[in-house]
């Protein structure tokens, strides 16, 4: 099993800068392909952001590009996720995930493991 948990959330005002974390523990992390998820009261869950295991790759949602950084650091087990100038919208539980699957993708059922999520609250 890999343990996933996720700090970083909490209230920021719109315009400022929000930076979640995700420690990774229990498998060796660099074997894992790493994504960021999000589900907001009475929606599904969606994509946000991906990360292939050496970093090398990146894929975001349309809704966050261009003002998201995905990154991770396999020395400390652990992947990022930066979103400057939020957003009320970005209002939300993110989950970060762990999928074993060569090819990072936006599918949540494609991922083998899930962290418990943090609450981002974006006020205006």
């Amino acid at each position: 099993q890999m343990q996933l948990v996720e700090s970083g959330g909490g209230l920021v005002q719109a315009g400022d800068s929000l930076r979640l974390s995700c420690a990774a523990s229990g498998r060796t992390f660099s074997n894992y392909a790493m994504g960021w998820f999000r589900q907001s009261p009475g929606k599904e869950r969606e994509f946000v952001a991906a990360i292939s295991r050496t970093g090398g790759t990146t894929y975001y949602a349309d809704s966050v590009k261009g003002r998201s950084t995905i990154s991770r650091d396999n020395a400390r087990n652990t992947v990022y996720l930066q979103i400057n100038s939020p957003k009320p919208e970005d209002t939300a539980v993110y989950y970060c995930a762990a999928t074993s699957r060569a090819v990072i993708g936006t599918i949540s059922g494609n991922y083998d493991y899930w962290g418990q999520g943090t609450q981002v609250t974006v006020s205006s």
